[in-house]
């Protein structure tokens, strides 16, 4: 079992930028694919980036493209999404999620099984 805890949210203006960070804790060497993921109020959520432990690989999703960065963060427990030009509709709740998974499927967002807290990330015009 994976713990994990974000922290780093906040609110700014459009066109600002914020970094959100997740810590893991627990059973951390049995995990490989590390996501953010997000949920607006009244819609689904959705997955924002996804890091490959393994070899570092990243994907995000369409919308956060050239604006959002998945890393490592100081730690190899850790990590970070660093949020640039960030847009009214950014706001949401971001939530940590880890899993362990075959190479090349850190991607699919669908069977995440670790969650954080989540971390509010609000965006005003």
């Amino acid at each position: 079992q994976v713990q994990l805890v974000e922290s780093g949210g906040g609110s700014v203006q459009t066109g600002e930028s914020l970094r959100v960070s997740c810590v893991a804790s627990g059973d951390t060497f049995n995990y490989d694919c590390m996501g953010w993921f997000r949920q607006a109020p009244g819609k689904s959520r959705e997955g924002v980036a996804t890091r490959d432990r393994r070899v570092g690989s990243t994907r995000y999703h369409n919308s956060v493209k050239g604006r959002f960065t998945i890393s490592q963060g100081s730690l190899d427990n850790t990590v970070d999404l660093q949020m640039n030009s960030l847009k009214p509709e950014d706001t949401a709740m971001y939530y940590c999620a880890a899993k362990s998974a075959r190479p090349g499927t850190c991607h699919v967002w669908s069977d995440y099984d670790s969650w954080g807290q989540g971390t509010q990330v609000a965006v005003s015009s």
